[in-house]
């Protein structure tokens, strides 16, 4: 017996066409215009802080209204202001004079008992910012946690060093961040034995795109790059 042929699939109708053309341009603009709406509200946030320092008559765009009488509002003229200003004070402060202006400065602030507290934790924390800004994780590994045979993504920070190396014996220890999802920026600090990490191929910003699509977005096997470098191979 023969079977009837197999019938042709049902032509997709316009309004279907429609809806599955305005997803792909969602998915096209969405990024973009979500970009461009941040950048556009934080230059016009740092605008408003900065620019009441400026005297008026220095103003830009007064100074375009004076010659030329055409109204304009320059955004962003803030954000320059304040690298400007930001640059200036480093490199015054890289000098002799500047260090020592600093230093009696400070000495000043924290000669005040509640101005000393607030000062030296803001210190504190910026700091803290800016050297985790300067380094990055090494590689993305797996760890068995919270329990054996649960595996999660961490990325190594560095070899654990002074008391937490000591106490653990000659055993070498590693500090590997546990990262939670899909906020990456909030986890766990670890301390690890070196044979119980399992390092990745995969990068640490794929790794990263993965804990935070809670495993919805895996890297490209073929753009995984074997950088073992610095580390002995791990134990599987």
């Amino acid at each position: 017996m023969q079977l009837p042929p197999t019938p042709p699939p049902p032509k997709r109708g316009f309004l279907a066409s429609l809806r599955s053309s305005f997803l792909t341009g969602l998915i096209v603009i969405t990024p973009i215009g979500v970009t461009i709406w941040l950048i556009w509200t934080l230059t016009g946030w740092i605008d408003s802080w900065v620019l009441p320092f400026i005297p008026q008559a220095y103003n830009p765009s007064t100074l375009i209204r004076e010659y030329t009488g055409i109204e304009v509002n320059i955004r962003g003229i803030g954000v320059v202001t304040f690298l400007l200003f930001t640059i200036l004070v480093g490199w015054i402060a890289k000098g002799l004079i500047g260090r020592s202006l600093i230093l009696w400065a400070e000495s000043l602030v924290l000669s005040i008992p509640l101005i000393r507290s607030l000062y030296s934790g803001l210190k504190q924390i910026v700091e803290t910012v800016l050297a985790q800004g300067q380094q990055n994780f090494d590689k993305a590994c797996l760890v068995e946690y919270p329990r054996k045979g649960i595996w999660a993504i961490a990325f190594i920070s560095t070899t654990a060093k002074g008391e937490i190396s000591k106490r653990h014996g000659p055993e070498e220890m590693v500090s590997v961040f546990l990262p939670t999802t899909p906020n990456p920026t909030s986890g766990f600090l670890l301390f690890v034995p070196r044979k119980d990490v399992t390092i990745l191929d995969m990068s640490v910003e794929d790794a990263a795109k993965l804990v935070i699509s809670a495993g919805l977005v895996y890297p490209n096997d073929a753009d995984t790059t074997a950088a073992r470098e610095g580390l002995p191979e791990a134990a599987e």
